[in-house]
């Protein structure tokens, strides 16, 4: 199993929006970035977990847990000119886009917001990728270390 970090803006899906979808699961859709895609392509598998982290907005942080439930497969999206995820080089014959499905595991009880995760950057979290400077992956990976101590964090440990 290998563990993940995903990004979404809270105002357009966030971990509560995950809650009320039907069976807890929705697509996680609308990547746009060559290294994220081939992350979702090609490396996520079932059963593998992922920190789900609210992006532009105050505080931004991770606020729960989602499983991959299905494997990368094209996202349709990017095929729809009326989603504002379209994209028109995309060709349905040969998919530009891919994405997952995700299943609420488990919402925290507080966000870990960015700046407590910094706060731990010179140790615990040393290298942790949604920490470097300038990162802007919306689909990362993460040590089994960093893991189970941001997980120790979420549990007030």
């Amino acid at each position: 199993m290998k563990y993940w970090l995903m990004k979404s803006e809270p105002e357009t899906f966030s971990i509560d929006d995950l809650a009320r979808a039907p069976r807890n699961t929705a697509c996680w859709d609308g990547v746009r970035n060559y290294q994220a895609r081939n992350m979702l392509r090609d490396e996520m598998k079932r059963g593998d977990l992922a920190f789900f982290y609210h992006s532009n907005c105050e505080p931004p942080g991770i606020v729960g847990v989602v499983e991959i439930v299905r494997e990368g497969y094209p996202d349709h999206t990017a095929f729809d000119p009326d989603d504002h995820h379209f994209d028109p080089k995309s060709d349905p014959a040969a998919p530009r886009w891919f994405m997952v499905d995700v299943k609420l595991v488990e919402k925290f009880p507080r966000a870990i917001s960015l700046r407590e995760l910094k706060d731990h950057a010179a140790g615990k979290l040393t290298g942790f990728q949604v920490l470097a400077r300038g990162n802007r992956l919306s689909v990362m990976p993460v040590s089994t270390a960093h893991w189970q101590f941001v997980k120790s964090i979420s549990k007030g440990k």
